[in-house]
């Protein structure tokens, strides 16, 4: 049985192959299913130093293929695609933990004047500018919470 454009849940096989509806789910190519949202949090730990056990959280690899019932070695080749598609790596903000984003140097280091400078170190009004042009997560002056609070009087005015 299926849905529009032949998209939906198989029917259990008639012969007694004994596919669930769950489980025909989970192996529909035309569906998302454990190898793509395994490559997305495999993504995702390689960007965070989810495998390096030095911090937490960690995991192995071999935990998140256990944990999705995929490959490890499909969960790398699929996660490399999907860090290709969305242009993730160590350096991309919106990708990060907070407490990584604080902490990375790679993430504040902006040229300014043709020189390399850290944006903590300049004053308020340079990270205002960074800030809006994109450069920088939030105003390293104002913290996370008060860029959003700036954020949210200038959609008010």
């Amino acid at each position: 049985m299926c849905g529009p454009a032949g998209r939906g849940v198989r029917e259990p096989r008639p012969e007694g192959g004994g596919e669930t509806r769950a489980q025909a789910a989970l192996t529909d190519p035309v569906r998302p299913g454990p190898t793509w949202a395994g490559a997305v949090v495999y993504a995702l730990g390689q960007v965070n130093f989810l495998f390096d056990s030095s911090t937490k959280p960690y995991a192995t690899a071999d935990d998140l293929s256990a944990a999705f019932g995929v490959a490890k070695s499909t969960l790398g080749a699929k996660a490399k695609q999907v860090r290709d598609l969305t242009k993730m790596d160590y350096g991309t903000p919106e990708f990060l933990r907070e407490d990584i984003v604080d902490s990375s140097p790679m993430t504040w280091f902006i040229e300014v004047d043709g020189l390399i400078v850290d944006a903590r170190e300049l004053p308020p009004q340079v990270q205002a500018q960074a800030f809006d042009l994109g450069v920088i997560p939030y105003i390293p002056a104002l913290g996370r919470d008060g860029t959003a609070e700036l954020l949210s009087q200038a959609r008010r005015s």
